[in-house]
């Protein structure tokens, strides 16, 4: 407050006439354009005198008392009630009375009296002024021409934001903040961290799940913190019409970021990797909860520990037969089967033969699953350090809007490792 209070005090003192025969630099401007009318008539002069000078004085009251003077006179020229509003602005500012402030401030912009700059300098105190005695939509008709001027910082546009979000526009809030960010992106800038949370905890406000996932997606794009990586991840486990193939995807993803924290998230992924035909992907991330002692409840470790067990048992009599089963499959003439291979050697972390093996089925016809080759293929370029590669890779999943979500979050997260 203390702030918008100067910026008010200021813009009240810049535009008044400190009596007949003084001018202020507004009053200079219009004489240099000949503008007669931009002077205090013979009769309201010495009440407006009166008000400056008990302004001057600290004497606040007296100077309301001449204003109401000139108020009442029937006779004033519109640079009268120009001047009597600029110094009432001036006098409620100081009195810390910032409604009444705005009001005589307001009646300024139109009257055709202030320059360019004053007119600049009064929006945007406006705005300040409104967004402190909670007149939002005000507060938001003046800082939305500031910024349509061309004249706004970031300041500017955060009030703005907030101005829509604490009057409960959520719609306006993420329309305005997502209609600003974009023109930042097109213009190669980076959105503020701030204005990325508020459109998300508009989403969340009125129940759109797609919208904070969205939100969410490009909080992680410009803002790969972990705990942004795990609201979206979560989000994905969460959403409609997930699949067991689907959601194993999130889950390696969620892995490969490090932000599974649940205990059940271990087991389910395990789960789900294992009748996949990944039971090297499964003994990996359960040994990995286990290491990260995510499992404290003793009923959890008895059945995760049996689980494992399991996984281990798959993952050995997978690895003996797997180098041959791989040679059989490159013998064949459909692709699927040495796409399978890749995922299990994917699953060891044998990266270089997983693309190898899904290279080679994408090369041969019958894979049923294209997007879901070409996700796995651009995992395992990642794993091995080819980046650019990966990148390709999961830039050519297509035909399932799911899959294709998830390989341009890895694209994501390939970028930014």
């Amino acid at each position: 407050m203390k702030v918008t209070a100067r910026m008010l005090a200021a813009a009240a003192a810049s535009a008044i006439l400190l009596g007949a025969g003084l001018s202020s630099p507004v009053a200079r401007a219009a004489d240099e354009k000949k503008a007669p009318e931009a002077k205090v008539s013979k009769n309201a002069s010495k009440p407006l005198k009166a008000a400056k000078d008990a302004a001057d004085a600290k004497k606040y009251p007296e100077a309301l008392e001449e204003l109401k003077k000139v108020e009442a006179m029937s006779d004033r020229t519109p640079y009268d009630t120009h001047v009597m509003n600029e110094l009432y602005g001036f006098v409620y500012v100081r009195t810390q009375q910032y409604a009444e402030a705005a009001k005589s401030l307001e009646a300024g912009l139109t009257d055709g009296f202030l320059t360019e700059a004053d007119q600049s300098t009064r929006l945007k105190a406006l705005a300040q002024v409104n967004y402190q005695i909670k007149n939002y939509d005000k507060a938001i008709e003046f800082g939305d021409k500031v910024i349509k001027a061309g004249q706004a910082d970031d300041d500017m546009v955060t009030l703005v934001s907030q101005a829509y979000y604490i009057k409960g526009d959520y719609p306006g809030t993420m329309k305005f903040v997502n209609e600003y960010n974009d023109g930042l992106i097109k213009a190669g800038k980076t959105p503020k961290e701030q204005a990325l949370n508020l459109v998300l905890s508009s989403c969340l406000k009125v129940d759109d799940n797609e919208c904070a996932t969205k939100a969410l997606e490009r909080m992680v794009s410009y803002y790969p913190k972990p705990d942004y990586w795990q609201n979206l991840l979560y989000s994905l486990f969460q959403q409609e019409g997930q699949t067991d193939k689907s959601l194993l995807q999130v889950y390696r993803l969620a892995a490969d970021v490090d932000v599974l924290k649940r205990p059940d998230d271990y087991t389910e992924y395990a789960q789900l990797a294992i009748e996949a035909g990944s039971p090297g992907e499964a003994e990996f991330i359960l040994e990995k909860g286990m290491a990260k002692n995510i499992f404290t409840d003793p009923k959890l470790i008895d059945r995760n520990k049996r689980l494992l067990e399991n996984a281990k048992k798959q993952a050995d009599q997978d690895r003996a037969s797997l180098d041959k089963i791989a040679k059989d499959a490159a013998s064949g003439k459909t692709g699927d089967k040495d796409v399978s291979i890749g995922l299990a050697y994917l699953g060891y972390k044998q990266y270089d033969k997983a693309v190898e093996a899904i290279q080679r089925g994408l090369s041969k016809p019958g894979v049923q699953n294209q997007g879901e080759a070409h996700l796995l293929l651009g995992i395992a370029l990642l794993g091995s350090g080819k980046r650019e590669d990966a990148q390709k890779a999961f830039n050519s999943v297509k035909g399932d809007a799911k899959l294709e979500r998830i390989a341009n979050l890895w694209s994501l997260h390939a970028r930014q490792a």
